[in-house]
């Protein structure tokens, strides 16, 4: 969930004045970072995952002991939290024997903790009546005038109590928007939903650009494909990902931002949400597909190319440098800009886009890294697992082969938008490549030149499988590299098993989350084919995620037959 530093946080009024001094300081540390670490090369590539967990049926916190397995962070909800790998995983290619396995730990080491009749832990993008009346236990209810979220839905104790964080992001988000959120959803609230992210070490500045790209470009492919959202607040909505809903609980752009009124007490009209997809790429290949007109902050743009920073990495920072800060504390206003970097992630951590490209820490052993920030959590860990090595193995068959993924920017927004569609894996068409080799970086003179015949409509099938004759299709291309690479026996029939997964569902032979949330509550005894999810199917729902989740209960619509049988 980002910075979590410890002091007196700061109202919005209060931060509002501070925040041209956030920004211009938080150029200035990056500056620093950059111009210090900005020729380190060689870093091994170092990756892990973020699980967020839902822990139902109560609203409480649980602080546990840390050990080199697992490591927890208090989240946005009280009933959320953070795992990651204790110690990031490295380069060596038995270390996918190990990803379920630290996933399986996490969630027995939750288990552990519960022990109240009714508890128990689910990987879920969201409960199913979450924002109904008497979603909690204990019951609280919300306060729709004078709380924190002022929702008509969302009761302010369901918040993480155990950080000033997230109950000043709330209100600031609130009222730097100068209105209550809303969401175009059908009877929706604002509220948050659990997600996967994946992060990974570079061995460069320059790999770290390209992978950041090349990855954005398949972000809209891996949320159709992990899309397990079909349900928002006790009914069936016309999505299966929660993308679009968390851009809008968080967009806090005011009716001038939003180009609904004339500018006057604010600088720019701003296209997006704070989460939303890139709208730069960031390599010197991707300067002629990044078509869509960048609002960034001039003066910012120019302090840094004054500082050494090359014009795409420069349009990059100006832009996410447009937004406030949305928490700021008392305690960490003025900080030694060369030794601190808590202004630059203020802004950076904030905008949660579907990339993000993230530098070394000060002090630090940690190379340049990106973040792939796209999928939906799924229910179980050999699931997720298999969406964390595919997206690994992807990145190493685009180094390793120097593909080219790119299309024009204007194009991955529309296939974003195809994504969250309901069963958009079976039935979308998304922009894609037709030919994934490296090419030339020459452009016309303003940037732009894109041959509208490099890329084509295709299925999410042909994307992931190939179609022979036409097109390679990614997975061929990942087992093409692993063909090149030293593999043991076992972990070949690891990383076998989550391509076929992925492989399956790209094929529409195995279900999506989603798609298998829809037939569970299409054949309930007691759904009425009215969207709406009673407190008897969500309980009957979620006690059968449970028990797939526990291992007690296959889905062979979900994942096949037990790897086992």
């Amino acid at each position: 969930m980002g910075l979590l530093a410890l002091g007196t946080p700061l109202t919005w009024s209060e931060t509002k004045q501070y925040a041209d001094h956030v920004r211009k300081h938080g150029i200035l540390q990056f500056l620093h970072i950059y111009n210090k670490l900005k020729d380190r090369e060689n870093d091994c590539l170092k990756w892990g995952d973020e699980n967020k967990l839902n822990t139902l049926v109560r609203l409480f916190i649980i602080i546990f002991s840390s050990n080199n397995k697992a490591s927890w962070r208090p989240e946005y909800t009280s009933y959320m939290v953070e795992g990651t790998p204790g110690q990031p995983l490295g380069g060596c290619m038995r270390h996918f024997n190990v990803i379920e396995a630290n996933m399986k730990l996490r969630r027995e080491e939750i288990l552990k903790n519960l022990t109240g009749p009714g508890e128990t832990v689910l990987t879920i993008c969201a409960s199913p009546r979450m924002g109904c009346p008497n979603f909690t236990f204990p019951r609280f209810d919300p306060t729709p005038v004078g709380g924190i979220f002022c929702s008509m839905f969302y009761p302010d104790q369901a918040l993480c109590q155990g950080h000033p964080r997230f109950s000043t992001f709330t209100r600031n988000i609130r009222e730097r928007r100068g209105t209550k959120i809303a969401i175009n959803v059908p009877k929706l609230a604002a509220f948050f939903y659990l997600t996967m992210q994946t992060t990974f070490q570079a061995c460069s500045i320059s790999e770290a650009r390209y992978l950041y790209d090349q990855l954005a470009v398949v972000a809209p492919i891996l949320m159709a494909l992990s899309a397990g959202t079909p349900i928002h607040r006790g009914y069936l909505a016309d999505l299966d990902c929660r993308w679009s809903v968390i851009a809008g609980s968080v967009d806090d752009r005011t009716p001038e931002e939003r180009g609904l009124e004339p500018l006057k007490e604010n600088r720019f009209v701003i296209p997006k949400s704070r989460y939303d997809s890139i709208s730069t790429y960031l390599s010197p290949e991707g300067i002629k597909y990044s078509d869509i007109d960048l609002v960034y902050d001039n003066e910012i743009y120019q302090q840094l190319v004054d500082g050494g920073i090359d014009q795409q990495l420069a349009r990059h920072f100006a832009h996410l440098f447009i937004r406030d800060p949305l928490t700021l504390f008392r305690e960490h206003i003025y900080e030694d800009d060369e030794q601190n970097t808590n202004h630059f992630e203020n802004i950076q951590s904030t905008n949660w886009q579907t990339m993000r490209f993230k530098p070394p820490p000060p002090n630090s052993s940690i190379g340049w890294r990106v973040e792939f920030r796209a999928c939906d959590v799924q229910l179980t860990d050999f699931e997720n697992a298999a969406f964390v090595a595919l997206i690994v193995l992807l990145t190493r068959a685009i180094l390793s082969f120097h593909l080219n993924l790119l299309i024009p920017l204007s194009k991955v927004d529309e296939n974003m938008v195809t994504a969250g569609e309901r069963d958009a894996v079976r039935q979308g068409k998304f922009f894609f490549r037709k030919t994934l080799k490296k090419c030339s970086t020459v452009t016309n003179g303003d940037g732009h030149n894109c041959d509208s015949d490099e890329f084509e409509l295709m299925t999410i099938d042909t994307i992931v499988n190939g179609k022979e004759g036409e097109f390679p299709g990614l997975i061929p291309l990942i087992e093409c590299y692993l063909s090149n690479v030293d593999v043991d026996i076992a972990t070949h029939c690891t990383i076998s098993q989550y391509l076929k997964l992925i492989s399956r569902r790209a094929s529409g032979e195995l279900l999506t989350t989603a798609q298998w949330i829809r037939r569970f509550v299409d054949k309930h005894p007691e759904y009425k084919k009215d969207s709406v999810i009673s407190e008897t199917i969500s309980y009957d729902l979620l006690n059968t995620f449970d028990r797939i989740s526990r291992g007690e209960m296959g889905a062979p619509q979900l994942f096949g037959k037990p790897r086992n049988a």
